[in-house]
């Protein structure tokens, strides 16, 4: 199926490693222009434009912590000039701390909440006027399962990222009128480097969990964003659409 995402512009955060990087590499083959947004992992970033632009694509790095607004607007900013003007926004930066609520800190929360809940605010509110004008914008967020039945260990995040939900919702609503749909993608436990040791102590628990029996990859990830970023996503929004390998089915 030809996504028809030739001419358009795509920004990623978190687009350096892991399911951002998949989703950028998957955006640009279907003829994205991307940005490739870090904050912490340059050489990462940069290796990613490089596999993008040796494919023929074109893509660019950008960095800004999203917990800021000035970096972000600035980073959007930049990225519309560059490129021409945004057509699509994947907000999936975000920090997951794993502990008991009872010996969480202060500081723990505010730094999940900046990054998962305002980081997507930032995002969106920045990128907002130029969707906007593009008539066909389109605006993804990427969430853990957590924030839709909750974990043990998890309850910040999980608490911020069930906010992001509704905001995505409530942005459908708000920017239907102009063409752009907002969109959430739950996922289950994605194998990646982060939390490896953990999961590879629990692992044979932790897949009984799902009746796949697997946890998922990043490449179980990127084709649903690419679709949803695509002109055949075009009536789909306001939705939560969980890729979890069955570990939640409500």
């Amino acid at each position: 199926m030809d996504m028809q995402l030739k001419g358009k512009v795509a920004l990623v955060t978190g687009g350096a490693r892991d399911v951002g990087r998949e989703i950028a590499l998957s955006l640009a083959a279907e003829g994205a222009m991307v940005a490739v947004n870090y904050n912490g992992s340059r050489s990462s970033a940069e290796a990613v434009v490089a596999e993008i632009e040796k494919s023929g694509g074109k893509a660019k790095a950008y960095k800004a912590d999203v917990a800021n607004f000035d970096e972000v607007n600035t980073m959007v900013t930049s990225i519309a000039s560059d490129f021409g003007g945004l057509n699509i926004v994947v907000n999936n930066a975000g920090v997951a701390l794993r502990n008991r609520f009872i010996d969480s800190t202060p500081e723990e929360w505010q730094k999940q909440i900046n990054i998962c809940l305002y980081g997507a605010i930032h995002i969106s509110k920045a990128a907002a006027p130029h969707l906007e004008r593009a008539g066909d914008g389109r605006i993804i967020a990427l969430v853990g399962d957590s924030s839709r039945v909750g974990e043990s260990g998890l309850a910040i995040v999980a608490a911020a990222r069930a906010g992001v939900i509704a905001l995505m919702k409530s942005l459908a609503r708000e920017f239907g009128r102009f063409g752009t749909t907002a969109n959430t993608i739950s996922l289950g436990l994605i194998e990646t480097p982060h939390d490896l040791e953990w999961v590879n102590a629990n692992r044979d628990k932790l897949t009984k969990l799902y009746p796949l029996r697997r946890l998922g990859f990043p490449s179980d990830i990127a084709p649903m964003v690419t679709l949803l970023s695509s002109k055949h996503g075009g009536w789909i929004t306001g939705q939560t659409v969980s890729i979890s390998g069955g570990f939640s089915m409500v």
